[in-house]
């Protein structure tokens, strides 16, 4: 769009001058800015997820819907061990149907999930002073085409916003490409696609949802993407930008964080920077183990048996997933995050499948310094729970998530030391500093102030240890494998 105001005085003065010459051609015009998109509030989630029971029953062979009596169980172990250090929201995922009965309601929208219809499972969670997270995809059409319901709002039926091979230009237009199709997706330049959109985000509000986990993106935009042997068709980065935007718009009306699962990130991350709250920087999580959190040093690790995932550290990939352990990820794509930008998801965290404290401190104090959210996976019966509990209770650390901090690594250099080191400001003018160790043998990382401070000199707080250790001008420690070091910086008064 052009400036308004200088194309109605330029066609002012040539219908007066036919002879009226501005100097400027049209291509010299300046464009108007495009504003930026309008986000709720931004702050990490801090939340529980049904991840590690589906992921243990499928893996299992048996049925992934978690009984009622164990939703009751875990709900009532969040509200009792967690909700009081901020964990206030229980979010689903895919493992679980999503029907019951193919249950929808008259525009399509998901109504079931599990056991539950959704508004038993909003009010089950509001009992116990917890919001509900849905895992759900507005691109993915849930109606039945026999119905066709009519999109609110317009005169136009739901079957029309799907791939017509006519109009349509996929990446994978070939029969093998429909035949890996997993979701009915809706096409988002089809008339009907922006209100049926925006219906979306309504409906999730009016029941009581304000955070939507949409998966496999990259899937939607190129037909590629984790667990894909063959390509489905790809609707091509064009309508993928479009839902983006489309979505970004409806969320932030109805006041709905929009957090975004498996996408490619293409040009490092341009659009899903610009459009969502929360993105996804690794692989999935898994069975957990440091391999998920870091990578291991003989560069792989074996899911139960079943295949073997390379978790590839210090490489960083040219589409999803890009990184594939939380470190990387954090890392690669930390140029992107801050204060009132996106948030960097780690996935999920599961420290029962962790081999020592040391772990436990890394993966939970990591997510915290880069701003990302922390979401719980293991359940009141996880083995070991009652021993790693605490690492999700460390209410000096859990400060950082209130204040909305996000730290930064020193270097994004992967493969420097240098990368395993993150600093950042609290609003209260306060200083973090991290200090990693990602290797299988004892480190010392050092931290000088002068020249990356302020000030030469700071009073410090390590708040593992819930210690003050005098004034310093850095710090510097002997940090076991796997292990870290968190530290407050306090001006001297």
């Amino acid at each position: 769009m052009k400036h308004m105001s200088f194309l109605l005085i330029t066609t002012l003065l040539m219908a007066c001058n036919p002879a009226f010459d501005t100097g400027w051609s049209i291509d010299q015009v300046p464009d108007d800015p495009i504003p930026e998109p309008v986000l709720v509030d931004a702050k990490a989630p801090l939340y529980w997820t049904v991840y590690e029971y589906c992921f243990e029953a499928e893996h299992a062979h048996q049925n992934t819907n978690m009984p009622k009596n164990i939703w009751e169980a875990n709900i009532e172990w969040v509200e009792k061990n967690l909700l009081p250090y901020g964990y206030n929201m229980i979010v689903t995922d895919g493992f679980m149907s999503m029907h019951s009965d193919m249950s929808v309601n008259s525009q399509g929208y998901m109504t079931h999930y599990g056991v539950y219809s959704l508004k038993e499972l909003v009010a089950l969670c509001n009992a116990h002073n917890l919001q509900l997270g849905i895992y759900d995809n507005p691109l993915w059409l849930h109606a039945s085409l026999q119905v066709n319901p009519v999109i609110d709002g317009t005169n136009i039926h739901v079957s029309s916003l799907i791939y017509d091979p006519s109009i349509d230009h996929v990446l994978h237009p070939e029969e093998s490409a429909a035949e890996n199709e997993w979701f009915t997706w809706i096409v988002p330049s089809h008339p009907g696609a922006k209100e049926y959109i925006d219906g979306f985000f309504k409906y999730y509000a009016s029941i009581g949802v304000h955070y939507i986990r949409m998966d496999f993106m990259s899937v939607f935009e190129d037909g590629t993407g984790q667990g894909t042997k063959n390509p489905a068709r790809g609707y091509g980065r064009e309508e993928y930008a479009l839902a983006l935007q489309y979505i970004q718009e409806s969320a932030a009306r109805y006041g709905v964080f929009t957090s975004i699962v498996m996408p490619h990130c293409y040009e490092h991350a341009e659009l899903e920077a610009r459009y969502c709250n929360m993105m996804r920087t690794e692989a999935d999580v898994f069975c957990g183990h440091w391999a998920a959190f870091s990578g291991l040093e003989n560069e792989y690790f074996d899911v139960y048996g079943d295949a073997t995932y390379y978790r590839h550290r210090g490489d960083v990939g040219g589409s999803w997933p890009q990184c594939n352990n939380v470190f990387d990820g954090f890392v690669h794509f930390s140029d992107k995050a801050g204060r009132g930008k996106v948030i960097m998801d780690g996935d999920f965290t599961r420290l029962t499948t962790l081999s020592s404290d040391d772990e436990a401190r890394s993966v939970i104090s990591l997510q915290l310094v880069a701003g990302g959210p922390v979401a719980c996976a293991d359940q009141f019966n996880s083995a070991n729970i009652d021993h790693y509990l605490p690492f999700y209770q460390n209410d000096e650390l859990l400060a950082l998530n209130r204040d909305g901090f996000v730290g930064q690594p020193l270097s994004r250099d992967l493969n420097s030391p240098d990368s395993q080191i993150w600093y950042g400001q609290m609003s209260d003018g306060d200083w973090i500093v991290a200090l990693f160790n990602r290797e299988p043998l004892e480190q010392q990382r050092s931290f000088g102030f002068l020249g990356h401070l302020p000030l030469a000199e700071y009073k410090v707080r390590d708040l593992w240890e819930h210690q003050d250790m005098g004034s310093a001008s850095s710090v510097s420690a002997l940090i076991p494998s796997h292990g870290c070091k968190i530290y407050r910086l306090t001006v001297n008064k």
